[in-house]
């Protein structure tokens, strides 16, 4: 008989709606009946295609013996991470600050008002190889609840709570140059020269530390910066952690070589590696990198893109019951695909061996060697062998869609979906590629028409037709971020606009106006235990970093110095944190690279449908200018007079003697307007 979770929209909920275990999704109704009943909550927090969440769900949620328990002794509540990040980060950073570590599933002990008492991960069902037992857990806990013992479990969850409420002093210290020095030579401490990326295993592929170090190559081009960020890239590109058959990245490497990934592949580990691709191709002008990025666009495009135009959230690392399963051949499978010729061809590049490089003889196809070395070992034209791989890859690619996919969730979250459009808006511009940017224009147009609230407000997620509820911080300004990269390459007004509205609506509801910098969550939201402000760049950067570079950038395109205070407030409120451990927040490092500057602003006046206007627009945007914003001031009056009330600083800047005319202004000084775009100074 199916739970309360039967009623909800999240996959990762839905997932549980048929456990014997009596869940409730978080609300009211769940904590009152812990109120009523005078019970203790379990708080169980993962996401659709999270492995150990699966684990933890076969051997305990799904078990008769564990629901028992959970039934009497508890209010079971079950949240998805991804539609509740404030839930998770305020019961993440209790796992943490007990255990040390953290990750899902995520098990948490609550008074019925909320407040934590004992945390962990993945509990076993049974004790096993040192890690307590779910069983003993439950019962150990609900006996000492049911004792006089009572009486010190609460006093931990008011003393646990206490320690996590913000603490005063975190500004004070000035940003500057030095800083993001020491962030570089933080990187560069634990680079790992053999196989690229940082630190040891697990290895996370971090793309915002590549981005930043572009940046810090456009400072130092005599550091190792460049060469850091592009081994990394090839690396990965390479390696067992990018899917070689059906293109996309998966999670993360679980060794130091990028071999063995998680596989799970998630939307905003597609955006971010794509703006890294992308930055790194305007630097080089290496084809590799713009053909990286058409592969993982390939991927979203045909796999993680709704009807209507909004992005899928991700896809599982487990089919049927096994792992990888999805992904991996043997020469067998192979062989019998492409025949002995080719097969055998293929196995050897892409090292599919007898006996496996993964479990049960399985073989995860990844590169070990150019493409032109191979080339001349098996006496054959580079370009042709090429086409050759590439068709066995489609042939490959076309079998392995018989097989039993993982899970797709299919929600479609604001946040991720503005950093997918950014991404897409920025490969137009690298590239030229039409297909990005109505790719990246159809998903804005989706969140303004299903992710958009009364009052212009965002709601968290959208599937099937239904909200979630309202958007954090991260739905803003990723989803504005994308609008700008959106703007600077379509020209469309509309969504500079937009931008302008949505960052007005942050800063009402989410700033800080004591201490600076922005909440999580938004004042009228619920009322949790603490309320966080994220600054630590994970896996996707914080909601204050891109707010920052955010700030900035409007302040060049608008010429209102008001959102340039606003930025500096911000940095001034953490920046004793970030100057403490620079590299763990390299998206604020981007931030600040961009308000030391140089930066650029950069308006062409003209018609977008001329050809000469066109081509100087194109030559900016190629370019590696990561301090620059640009606008284009059409000819039309009406459209310029709607820009000039954002820009007043454009009325003036009109095409002279009727030609397209570039404007460029840096370090607060403007060189001549020219008419060709071989005279900009683009330094």
């Amino acid at each position: 008989m199916a739970n309360r979770l039967a009623a909800e929209k999240s996959p990762y909920l839905l997932q549980h709606a048929d456990n014997p275990v009596d869940w409730y999704p978080w609300g009211e109704e769940a904590l009152a009946k812990a109120r009523a009943e005078d019970k203790p909550i379990f708080l169980s927090i993962g996401y659709a295609t999270c492995h150990w969440c699966h684990v933890m769900a076969h051997e305990s949620f799904e078990d008769e013996e564990v629901a028992a328990v959970l039934n009497q002794s508890y209010v079971a509540i079950k949240v998805d991470r991804e539609e509740r990040p404030d839930l998770d980060g305020v019961y993440m950073a209790v796992c943490q600050a007990l255990t040390g570590r953290g990750g899902w599933p995520l098990s948490a002990f609550l008074t019925p008002e909320g407040k934590p008492f004992y945390a962990g991960t993945y509990f076993p069902k049974n004790t096993r190889q040192g890690m307590p037992g779910f069983i003993d857990v439950l019962t150990e806990l609900a006996r000492r609840w049911n004792s006089p013992e009572r009486a010190k479990i609460l006093d931990a969850g008011e003393q646990i709570t206490q320690a996590l409420q913000p603490q005063p002093g975190q500004g004070g210290v000035v940003l500057d140059e030095t800083t993001l020095d020491q962030a570089y030579q933080g990187l560069a401490r634990i680079y790992d020269q053999t196989h690229g990326g940082f630190g040891s295993a697990p290895k996370f592929p971090s793309p915002h530390h590549l981005t930043f170090l572009l940046r810090m190559h456009l400072r130092r081009p005599d550091s190792q910066a460049l060469a850091m960020c592009e081994k990394t890239l090839r690396a990965m590109w390479r390696g067992g952690m990018y899917d070689q058959v059906g293109r996309g990245f998966h999670r993360y490497s679980v060794d130091a070589m990028w071999l063995v990934p998680h596989f799970e592949k998630m939307l905003y580990d597609q955006a971010m590696l794509a703006l890294a691709f992308v930055e790194a191709y305007q630097v080089t002008g290496n084809a590799d990198y713009a053909a990286a990025l058409d592969e993982i666009v390939t991927y979203l495009l045909r796999d993680m893109t709704s009807p209507q135009g909004g992005f899928y959230s991700a896809e599982d690392a487990d089919s049927e019951g096994e792992e990888g399963l999805f992904y991996v051949w043997t020469p067998e499978q192979v062989t019998a695909v492409l025949g002995e010729e080719l097969g055998g061809l293929f196995c050897r590049f892409y090292n599919v061996v007898p006996g496996g490089n993964f479990e049960h003889g399985n073989s995860i196809p990844h590169i070990t060697q150019e493409l032109e070395r191979f080339a001349a070992e098996e006496g054959r034209d580079p370009a042709e062998l090429a086409r050759v791989l590439d068709e066995a890859r489609e042939r490959l690619f076309a079998v392995r869609e018989n097989r039993v996919h993982p899970l797709k969730d299919d929600k479609v979250i604001t946040s991720w979906n503005g950093l997918m459009i950014a991404a897409l808006a920025k490969g137009f511009q690298a590239t030229g590629n039409e297909a990005y940017l109505q790719a990246a224009a159809k998903a804005a147009a989706f969140i303004e028409e299903h992710l958009t609230l009364e009052g212009g407000r965002l709601a968290r997620r959208w599937r099937e037709g239904h909200l979630s509820g309202a958007g954090y911080l991260d739905d803003y300004v990723f989803y504005v971020w994308g609008l700008l990269e959106l703007y600077e390459a379509g020209f469309d007004l509309a969504h500079l606009e937009r931008a302008v509205e949505l960052m007005a609506l942050a800063d009402e509801l989410f700033w800080d106006q004591e201490a600076g910098g922005y909440f999580y969550t938004p004042s009228d939201g619920e009322t949790l235990i603490i309320r966080e402000k994220e600054i630590y760049d994970g896996a996707i950067p914080s909601g204050n970093s891109a707010a920052a570079l955010n700030l900035l950038r409007l302040g060049r395109l608008t010429g209102d110095a008001a959102y340039e205070e606003r930025a500096q407030r911000l940095f001034n409120a953490f920046g004793q944190a970030v100057a403490s451990q620079p590299t763990a927040y390299t998206q604020m490092m981007n931030a600040l690279d961009f308000a030391l500057g140089p930066a650029q602003e950069l308006v062409v006046a003209g018609d977008l449908r001329e050809q000469v206007c066109r081509a100087m627009l194109s030559h900016i945007q190629r370019a590696f200018m990561p301090r620059r914003v640009l606008l284009l001031r059409p000819n039309d009056p009406e459209a310029a007079a709607r820009l000039a009330r954002l820009a007043p600083y454009t009325a003036e800047m009109a095409a002279m003697d009727g030609k397209a005319t570039a404007y460029l202004c840096q370090n607060y000084a403007c060189q001549r307007p020219v008419h060709d775009a071989a005279e900009l100074d683009l330094g």
